[in-house]
């Protein structure tokens, strides 16, 4: 997923910056909520992490002020607040989850993962593109629901990025579930990738430049 982290303690937040990158997402940090709204207008999120007492606009104004803009993104706060009716203003604005501080990182991710797994559910057919699905079930590439001839490791890849959809797959999961962990270099994942892309008729597979690759989900779903 990319995620949106409006933290000002310019510490904690590269903390939680980089805990949640090494676990295969993307984060984008800033330090006002003046700048938050101005990125949610011009940039794509899969979810927004707010503190809450911050510089320029608060996480919870900032929050009103999207949805009133017909804007609809799940939103975790992390705030060191505590009163009752801060936390309930939180809920009512239609917040997913709410983290006090202090808190341990791995416990931000299992939020994080719990959303995930509410976004998708138990199927085993999920859908990449506006043409293409995977049938984990069959281990089949669709497009348009007509299966697509594709070689085992081609499958393979397809299958480890249809299981981590709107999340970096970076080459360490490349070479442990496709390659068996064989110590085979970069450049060669890269070449193996460029070939499934090449035979695809439409390109959903995103380049991570130096890190891996990943599917974003799409907006229908």
């Amino acid at each position: 997923m990319k995620m949106l982290l409006l933290e000002d303690d310019t510490m904690l937040g590269e903390a939680i910056t980089k805990y949640i990158e090494s676990t295969g997402h993307v984060v984008k940090l800033v330090k006002n909520g003046n700048d938050a709204l101005a990125l949610i207008g011009v940039e794509k999120f899969d979810l927004l992490i707010f503190d809450i007492t911050v510089p320029g606009m608060d996480g919870l104004t900032l929050l009103e002020t999207i949805h009133n803009n017909k804007i609809r993104i799940p939103t975790i706060f992390i705030s060191a607040l505590i009163d009752i009716e801060d936390i309930s203003r939180a809920f009512d604005l239609g917040c997913f989850d709410y983290l006090k501080k202090p808190f341990h990182l791995k416990e931000l991710t299992l939020r994080i993962d719990k959303l995930l797994q509410i976004r998708q559910g138990p199927q085993a057919h999920k859908r990449l593109s506006k043409s293409y699905s995977f049938d984990s079930d069959t281990l089949t590439l669709l497009f348009n629901n007509e299966p697509q001839i594709l070689h085992k490791r081609q499958l393979q890849i397809i299958e480890l990025l249809s299981q981590n959809r709107s999340r970096v797959v970076n080459y360490d999961m490349f070479r442990e579930y496709v390659w068996n962990d064989d110590e085979i270099d970069n450049a060669t994942i890269r070449a193996e990738v460029n070939r499934v892309k090449k035979s695809l008729r439409e390109d959903f597979i995103i380049n991570i430049r130096s890190i891996g690759y990943m599917i974003e989900r799409p907006t229908s779903l």
